[in-house]
């Protein structure tokens, strides 16, 4: 029996299933951009991980937003105060924190652009993919000088 290398099973195609071992919200993720991605034909099965990654950094966005959501960018923070006999008897407000999903976000928002741009998934990159395309299929003034007969 032949041995089938990774990134020529399923064609080089990714696969439309997503991986069974990521999240809910990251399979969904993986359900949009697959499609799109394939479409564009710059993607190749070997990019798995990379789409993976990209899947797996939304969900955890997701997640991180629904937290700020729920419990809000920052959250008060109060001392107790305390009798010489160590009883709690009041409270005194010294500022507020920062949830911690705001940084948690914030990162996966940063690995979502540079590995999105990667992917070509948003406007900039896949006009600079388009750009990119283009200057290979141009030819160079030799050659264009060749075929006018100049040389």
């Amino acid at each position: 029996m032949p041995k089938v290398v990774y990134y020529r099973q399923n064609d080089g195609h990714l696969e439309r299933r997503p991986p069974d071992y990521l999240g809910r919200l990251a399979k969904s993720c993986w359900r949009k951009v697959v499609p799109f991605l394939e479409s564009t034909k710059r993607v190749q099965r070997i990019d798995t991980a990379l789409v993976e990654q990209y899947c797996s950094e939304y969900e955890i966005y997701r997640q991180a937003y629904s937290d700020i959501q729920e419990n809000g960018i920052q959250t008060k923070m109060f001392v107790s105060l305390q009798d010489s006999a160590g009883q709690i008897i009041g409270k005194d407000f010294a500022g507020y924190r920062k949830n911690p999903a705001v940084g948690t976000m914030n990162d996966a928002l940063k690995q979502l652009k540079s590995i999105g741009s990667q992917l070509g998934l948003s406007p900039q990159a896949r006009q600079e993919l388009m750009q990119i395309a283009s200057h290979k299929k141009e030819k160079s003034m030799a050659e264009q000088f060749k075929d006018a007969g100049l040389i």
